[in-house]
């Protein structure tokens, strides 16, 4: 339920600034705006507003939307009788009014307010976002992975992040981002590094291997860093009911010391060694009230990210000493925060236009290509994840509906851009013929990008 009402809520709002973006700059040019539909198909309710009485529709298909104008272009498509009936259906002055009668300064202006609208909800999302305050995981590094770039360049176990070609690291997610947006200009960065005896050092890190894969996954893991992980004792907060740890007897508060005879000494030894044993019967060990208790488990089989592991349905306490340790909050000031975030939806649509590009060079795959299932299921885990998760994941979803509509494509809006900006050059619109042709090629080539998403989205629902 959770996952179904955050997927329409970011479209109805994503899409409902879009096409406000169109509406208002269309009525500031003296457009007479006809309908203005979220969605597609069967109208759900309609209501007439505003001096024009334009029909504000909500429609049964929540994936997109439309603003209509007055525009005489549609007279054409119709038969003579009903031509001359559409015409007489409105005055001179109305005519005027007209869409295709506008400069075409102001038809520019009309179609790039849609995905400007949606840069612009992004920038007062981020804005929100920073004021709040962003939390993420201290850029400190845990075990170096053997043979890996990061090893060979003599990266070490609690090294602190401080800059990477010259750029501040506040996190681990500042780290990634960084790399990844790097790796598009050159092949390996300079990580200036705060050791553990408060040293700095500068490695060479070489970064030719963050490849098409990269974007669904851990950019600095692929580089062999791992988060530094603070040892946290493996005592248990909570015990899902009917589990297989309710079914065994495992409580709340019960500290445990051994798993199959295995020492435990921090929480990571025991879900590791739970994970590696599904279906197999433990034997565990806990301290309960200062008196050592031996109990028997058998973590359920389940699958995750293609592999089967084991579960026993039992979650850990982290104490607020770990909490500081490993976390660190950034906050900004009014202005300060404005400024980040025009910086970062700037940053995001260059980072979207670079991965366009490499897709369609071939330089990386096809497979970041989302569809609405992937959006559905990222909108309700990211809404699970607290208000601040999901405040970003609007911003990012809105980033990518603006840079998409401004791409050449007929049917989008960067579509109408092309012909008008050829129209300026040649000073007279395009025709008719070539629009047509024009649209029979973007809707091959939406139709080819939504089965493609939508391949994708069911290939991670299979392999998980």
């Amino acid at each position: 339920m959770l996952t179904a009402l955050a997927f329409i809520f970011t479209l109805g709002l994503l899409v409902t600034v879009h096409e406000f973006g169109h509406y208002q700059v269309a009525r500031w040019c003296g457009v007479k705006v006809l309908k203005f539909s979220i969605g597609f198909g069967q109208p759900l309710w309609s209501k007439q507003f505003g001096s024009d009485k334009t029909e504000l529709v909500i429609a049964s298909i929540p994936l997109g939307g439309y603003v209509k104008m007055l525009d005489e272009r549609e007279f054409a498509d119709e038969s003579n009788a009903d031509m001359q009936l559409s015409q007489t259906a409105y005055s001179e002055s109305d005519l005027k009014r007209a869409f295709n009668r506008q400069s075409v300064y102001k038809r520019i202006a009309i179609v790039l307010a849609g995905p400007l609208a949606n840069l612009l909800l992004a920038i007062f999302l981020y804005w929100v976002l920073f004021m709040m305050g962003i939390v993420g995981i201290k850029p400190i590094i845990g075990k170096v992975v053997e043979n890996s770039p990061a090893a060979t360049a003599n990266f070490a176990l609690g090294d602190t992040i401080q800059k990477i070609n010259g750029k501040h690291v506040a996190s681990w997610q500042d780290a990634s981002w960084i790399l990844l947006n790097e790796s598009f200009k050159s092949k390996s960065v300079k990580v200036e590094v705060l050791s553990r005896s408060q040293k700095t050092h500068t490695h060479q890190l070489d970064i030719s291997n963050i490849n098409s894969e990269s974007n669904n996954k851990d950019v600095l893991s692929g580089l062999g860093l791992t988060i530094y992980q603070p040892d946290i004792p493996a005592r248990i907060d909570e015990v899902i009911k009917n589990s297989p740890a309710y079914l065994a007897g495992l409580k709340s508060q019960d500290l445990v010391l051994s798993i199959n005879k295995i020492k435990v000494r921090t929480r990571d030894d025991f879900v590791q060694e739970v994970r590696q044993h599904p279906d197999a019967t433990l034997d565990v060990v806990v301290e309960r009230d200062s008196v050592e208790v031996q109990l028997s488990v058998t973590p359920e089989q389940v699958i995750e990210n293609g592999k089967i592991v084991g579960r026993i349905g039992t979650s850990f306490k982290q104490e607020q000493r770990v909490i500081d340790e490993f976390f660190v909050t950034t906050h900004y000031s009014t202005l300060g925060a404005f400024v980040k975030a025009t910086e970062k939806t700037w940053d995001n649509s260059i980072f979207t236009l670079k991965m366009l590009t490499k897709m369609l060079t071939g330089q990386i795959s096809w497979k970041g290509v989302s569809g609405p299932v992937t959006i559905a299921s990222y909108a309700g885990q990211s809404a699970n994840m607290g208000l601040k998760v999901f405040i970003g994941f609007l911003a990012i979803i809105s980033i990518s509906i603006g840079v998409l509509n401004l791409l050449p494509i007929p049917v989008l809006d960067g579509g109408h851009l092309m012909y008008y900006i050829v129209e300026i050059f040649t000073g007279k619109p395009t025709p008719e013929s070539v629009m047509i042709v024009g649209q029979k090629i973007g809707f091959s080539l939406l139709g080819f990008m939504m089965i493609l998403a939508l391949y994708n989205d069911i290939n991670r629902l299979i392999t998980g």
